[in-house]
């Protein structure tokens, strides 16, 4: 590789001016186009050539480049030090209280002219003409926003003294943000790491989509993410990059807080990761902004036009630019200078007034107000701000840039007392290493300042407001033709697309429906879905299909209704968090239904759906496929056997896995009545099945029993002498059971179990009046069947008295029919129907040689023929 130094000056300085010139006559879209050319022409002879990904060490907007800048700025400015001070002693306080209690105050210190200067000047709260902007914070700098809003009157200090204590009678402030905990507060978690950006992505598509398909006033709305550069490392953060740039989302700002660390040491100790990150957005297309610099190193770069210093810059490493930024400008300075005898004389020269303030761009007020200013400007495509910074800035020696930085909780008097000299903190030496938050008062300017600044933005952020549905939800009358008995055979899977179907076509209701798939629509038979409703993409349709001749050819549009995602969960997991949060961050309620492979919903996207959780989204998630034989040839990585406890363990996700298509109408009419029309802060988990069989007529008065999570399917043609439970795909299997047993003379009740989960959680919230114990209030055995692991089934166990044994599928899943994989793992109709004489026999209800004479029978009979006739 030719190096920059060895290269012909003359020859370089030619095409530099040459280019130059193409600016200065034309413009630089003209000059980036040429250059493209001649690059192009370039790969004809080096197809490996790489080109533009990087650029030099500066600030991408130059001093020539900045605007006016906003009045108050210094009162701005003034504000963010009280902030700064108040942040770190939320923190310290509570580590004095209860040391295990922890905190951050690292984070915060290294991002607060960055928050300053958005909340100050950018950040838009909702109007009644037009919907504000949508910020994700980053999640370890909590105890800044906190400390904004105790100088803004919002919380008092008592409050502060709550910080990561929720468990007692005073409201607490929240580690990181919750919306669950702080529901007027917080909008979104973002911890754990990553979800914010993925959230962010699809947020910012969804406001597209509801303004293209429903005129929501989102065209002036702007999405902001805020994070750190070692989160960028999580593969959410940078998975779904390219989809933002493909859908021209210039309403999406990224703003990447690069202290150059993460939690234990350097993020890239022997690279750099700013010119890693700026190689991979522009890589993904997306517009770069890099703000490196302060204001005072304007002057420092102004005084060496031939750019030797900055080119001796790119060439440190950030672990050693992490060890100089702790031991302060100077050694910087000297340390690029190294054995340069010209650099060495240049950096001597340099007033000791101006070393001292040099410093990283992102703390410097006036250079991130320029970045912000150019990229609410840019249009076309999403834009990523990288904003160098120290971590822990301003804390002090052994502190700030300090490995152990993230950590810090404490600090020394000394310490407090340097920080509060630096923030030029008023209280008295006794307040300071107590130490005390300060207020100077309501009418301070600086205080006058920000909540005027709010005031003229629309209003306090963070904040969370909360609308009701306005449409109606269609009466369960609509589905009537999924409350019959069917004549032919189709899955629980085609039932959920022929419900939604008819919704579709319920003009007053069908706009709040968010239909969502990955890459499945033709797995799950809702292909027709493409001409009925379209695909959403904001660029409409700028090709003829392949399938254009056909009837349900494939039908993107800008008014499409259908969010087709792609072989990607987590972004359909955001699409879907968009959607199902829409009632609090658009103020308008919509009912999203995400339909996937069962196996590949909570069991890929866990992490997402406890944010689900804590963000209170409302809608359907419909696991598809799902249980651990039904899938027949598929094998152990599609069989599912497991989300059913996943969900369970969620406390707002309500289950249920139905096996009749009146089941989940009347669970799907169910929950949308309490999620969209009372507006309740669940959401639901549906299994489904692409099993096809004929389906029963609703039974009289089971609509209760359904959504309660169980109901009686088949009263006993005799004296009862057992119940046999079973639910989803195993149920029909439970109904040949006790058919073959009833023609036997045998007593038995068939229940049908839509939820062991929510029979479980009513029981445990009310165990005197518990449901369950309600339906089997007797003495006789049960028998559960399911085709999810046992503990599903389990979970029932301790509220009911009766002698009780459960069949499951434990274990990895594998291939085969379904008939031999439900024998495998014994969950068929003849090991129900085994279990149940065994039960029998062991509560004395037949006798050994009735018992032994019922096996020997069973062991020749089929018992899926006993299913004609027997079903009702």
């Amino acid at each position: 590789m030719v190096e920059a130094t060895t290269l012909d000056q003359d020859e370089l300085q030619e095409w530099l001016e040459s280019l130059e010139d193409v600016i200065q006559h034309k413009d630089v879209a003209y000059a980036k186009a040429l250059l493209n050319n001649v690059i192009a022409h370039y790969h004809n002879f080096d197809s490996a050539g790489v080109f533009g990904l990087v650029s030099c060490t500066g600030n991408s907007i130059r001093v020539d480049q900045q605007g006016a800048l906003p009045e108050g700025l210094d009162l701005s400015i003034r504000a963010h030090q009280y902030i700064l001070w108040n942040a770190m002693v939320m923190v310290v306080r509570a580590g004095h209280q209860a040391p295990e209690l922890g905190g951050h105050i690292a984070t915060f210190a290294s991002s607060a002219m960055l928050y300053t200067v958005g909340f100050d000047y950018f950040f838009r709260q909702d109007t009644p003409d037009q919907l504000g902007d949508i910020v994700y914070f980053q999640g370890h700098a909590s105890p800044g926003m906190y400390a904004r809003s105790f100088l803004e009157g919002r919380f008092d200090a008592q409050r502060l003294d709550y910080f990561r204590r929720e468990a007692g009678k005073e409201p607490g402030l929240s580690s990181y943000p919750h919306p669950h905990l702080m529901p007027d507060y917080w909008q979104f978690p973002t911890v754990s790491m990553g979800l914010g950006p993925l959230q962010a992505i699809y947020q910012a598509r969804w406001q597209r989509y509801l303004y293209d398909r429903l005129g929501v006033a989102t065209q002036q709305r702007h999405v902001w993410a805020f994070c750190g550069d070692g989160e960028m490392d999580e593969p959410e953060s940078r998975g779904c990059l390219q989809m933002a740039a493909r859908e021209s989302l210039d309403n999406l700002i990224f703003v990447v807080n690069c202290n150059l660390q993460r939690l234990d040491g350097p993020v890239r100790g022997n690279g750099s990761i700013i010119q890693e990150l700026e190689a991979f957005f522009k890589g993904a297309q997306w517009h770069v902004i890099k703000v490196l610099h302060n204001s005072a190193w304007d002057e420092v770069f102004a005084k060496d036009p031939s750019g030797k210093l900055q080119k001796a810059m790119a060439e440190c490493v950030d672990g050693q630019l992490q060890t100089l930024s702790a031991r302060g400008p100077r050694a910087l300075l000297d340390h690029i200078a190294g054995s340069d005898p010209e650099l060495q004389v240049f950096v001597q020269s340099l007033a000791d007034d101006l070393v001292a303030q040099l410093a990283p761009g992102g703390h410097d007020a006036k250079k991130i107000y320029h970045a912000y200013a150019h990229a609410l400007e840019h249009r076309g495509s999403p834009v990523v701000i990288l904003a160098h910074t120290i971590k822990g800035y301003g804390l002090g020696e052994g502190i700030a840039a300090a490995n152990t930085t993230h950590q810090q909780k404490k600090m020394s008097e000394a310490a407090l007392s340097a920080y509060a000299q630096y923030l030029s903190i008023p209280l008295d030496q006794k307040d300071i290493i107590t130490p005390c938050y300060y207020h100077p008062g309501a009418q301070d300017p600086a205080v006058t300042h920000i909540k005027q600044r709010r005031q003229q933005l629309g209003g306090y952020m963070p904040s969370r407001r909360v609308v009701a549905a306005e449409r109606a939800l269609p009466d369960l009358g609509v589905l009537a033709e999924l409350l019959g008995a069917s004549d032919r055979a189709f899955s629980t899977t085609m039932a959920f697309v022929r419900i939604l179907s008819i919704w579709l076509r319920q003009p007053d209701f069908a706009p709040c429906l968010v239909p969502i798939v990955p890459d499945e629509s033709r797995t799950f038979g809702m292909e027709g879905l493409f001409r009925q409703i379209g695909i959403y993409t904001s660029e409409g349709q700028r090709y003829e299909p392949v399938d254009k001749s056909s009837i349900m050819y494939y039908k993107e549009s800008a008014q499409g209704q259908l969010l087709q995602e792609g072989i990607n969960e987590a972004g359909a997991m955001a699409s879907w968090l968009a959607a199902a949060t829409s009632y609090s961050t658009n103020g308008v309620a919509m009912l999203p239904m995400y339909i996937f492979y069962s196996m590949f919903g909570f069991q890929r996207v866990g992490d997402l759906l406890w944010a689900c959780a804590d963000m209170h989204a409302r809608g359907f998630l419909l696991g598809a496929t799902a249980g651990r034989t039904t899938l027949a040839g598929e094998g152990l990585q599609h069989n599912d056997g497991q989300s059913h406890i996943m969900a369970a363990l969620i406390p707002n996700c309500v289950s249920y896995d139905p096996c009749y298509a009146y089941e989940l109408a009347v669970i799907i009419q169910s929950g949308s009545d309490r999620m969209y029309q009372r507006g309740e802060d669940v959401f639901y988990y549906i299994t489904l099945m692409n099993e096809n069989y004929t389906h029963r007529a609703m039974p009289e008065s089971a609509y209760a029993g359904i959504v309660q999570g169980m109901y009686l399917l088949e009263p006993s043609k005799s004296q009862s002498q057992i119940h046999l439970l079973g639910s989803g795909a195993i149920l029909r299997e439970v109904e040949q059971a006790a058919a073959w047993l009833s023609a036997q003379g045998l007593g038995v009740q068939v229940w049908s179990v839509t939820s062991f989960t929510e029979l479980a959680r009513a029981a445990e919230a009310d165990p005197e009046q518990a449901y369950v114990t309600s339906c089997l209030d007797d003495t006789l055995p049960v028998v559960a069947a399911t085709d999810y692991v046992k503990q599903y089934a389990e979970q029932i166990r301790p509220y009911i008295k009766n002698p009780y044994r459960v069949l499951g599928t434990d274990g990895f899943g594998r291939s085969d029919t379904r008939a031999n994989l439900r024998a495998y793992f014994s969950v068929s109709s003849h090991a129900v129907a085994t279990c149940a004489l065994g039960m029998l026999l062991d509560t004395k209800a037949i006798t050994k040689a009735k018992y032994q004479r019922y096996i020997q029978l069973l062991d020749t009979e089929d018992l899926a023929s006993w299913e004609e006739g027997n079903n009702g």
